[in-house]
């Protein structure tokens, strides 16, 4: 998980702190390959934010999810969604590996919508490919977005050096974005790029990462309440009780 340091002098120490990254690390001072999926039922690990502020115990942070790209049934109940950076590692592992599970098990079975806020802190082109990635959701709509955003993070350099090396310039995101729709889209997006790079819409999720308190990613909260388990059967139980209302 890439980290960013917590302010104060108190500080609790997870078990999987060796995939935390902090922000001041350098890149050979954590491990980002989280364990893959080798069967139905395998564990998985994940790495979520356990410093910042806490949601209220009693249900969730209040968050406004409008003109958020989302996955899943607009009748679903329960909300997830992932803080993320198009440069960190842990992310691209987490969408991956883990994702592809809650897609199956959640997203397609109608129990939750899914949706990704930009957490863009590791490098300058983590914040162009946020701007840009809104971008592509005010020009080409939601279906658009997420093949763009599934593609970026395959094309994610798995080089550790890359990481704060200015990978994702202008041109590679439009190539990426043509590769993943058309390059029609692309050069529509790129023109609407040049004249607006939508960095306001990057600046709400960024509030909202203030406000939730988040540290690091990828961070996971269910209908508004952050998720701190190991597991992804912790995941399920969150999802599980939000949907009945116990979260």
């Amino acid at each position: 998980m890439a980290k960013q340091k917590p302010k104060g002098n108190s500080k609790s120490k997870p078990k999987t702190k060796n995939y935390v990254r902090n922000k001041n690390q350098r890149p050979s001072s954590w491990i980002f390959w989280v364990i893959g999926i080798i069967a139905i039922g395998i564990v998985f690990l994940l790495f979520v934010g356990n410093f910042g502020n806490k949601d209220d115990s009693n249900g969730g942070a209040s968050i406004d999810y409008k003109n958020q790209p989302y996955l899943g049934e607009e009748s679903a109940d329960v909300k997830v969604l992932e803080f993320g950076d198009y440069k960190c590692p842990v992310c691209k592992n987490f969408n991956e590996t883990l994702f592809p599970e809650i897609e199956k098990d959640l997203i397609q079975t109608g129990k939750i919508k899914f949706y990704f806020i930009n957490y863009p802190f590791i490098n300058v082109d983590s914040r162009r490919s946020a701007q840009f990635a809104e971008t592509v959701y005010s020009e080409l709509g939601n279906d658009s977005f997420w093949k763009f955003h599934e593609l970026l993070y395959k094309k994610q350099p798995a080089d550790q050096e890359a990481e704060k090396q200015d990978i994702f310039t202008v041109d590679f995101l439009v190539k990426t974005l043509a590769e993943a729709t058309s390059n029609k889209d692309a050069q529509k997006v790129k023109k609407a790029f040049n004249q607006s790079n939508h960095d306001e819409d990057v600046k709400k999720d960024e509030a909202l990462v203030s406000k939730l308190g988040v540290q690091s990613t990828p961070t996971l909260f269910v209908n508004g309440k952050r998720f701190e388990g190991s597991t992804y059967g912790d995941l399920k139980k969150q999802v599980e009780e939000a949907s009945k209302g116990k979260n």
